[in-house]
């Protein structure tokens, strides 16, 4: 992808990502995600980290309640990966600084080396 055509994206956007295909119990189909990884890395490579979101609530410690476009939800930080950012269809919004707060704390959490 030439810098001309990659996206501007920021952490804590939602975008509408292509995920399939998929394997096994990987989330699939198209769906709103919130972009995690940082400005630095969005900004040089055409890779982003991105968390799935859900409208099914699970009691994970791994999700992080959100609520976007007036619909509850959770970011889904057990299913992260990255993608291309040709797999990004379309930005459809922003978390709020709560709740990017909240999705960040629980990742350090999650990869605290002990």
């Amino acid at each position: 992808m030439d810098l001309v055509e990659r996206k501007l994206v920021r952490s804590g956007e939602v975008w509408l990502v292509v995920l399939d295909p998929t394997l096994g119990s990987e989330i699939k189909k198209t769906r709103p995600c919130v972009i995690v990884s940082p400005d630095e890395m969005n900004d040089w490579l055409s890779t982003v980290i991105v968390a799935p979101m859900t409208t099914t609530v699970k009691p994970y410690p791994t999700r992080v309640s959100i609520r976007f476009k007036g619909k509850p939800g959770q970011a889904a930080l057990d299913q992260i990966r990255t993608v291309d950012s040709v797999r990004l269809a379309k930005r459809l919004g922003a978390l709020t600084e709560q709740e990017r707060a909240q999705i960040a704390d629980r990742l350090v959490e999650m990869f605290r080396l002990r």
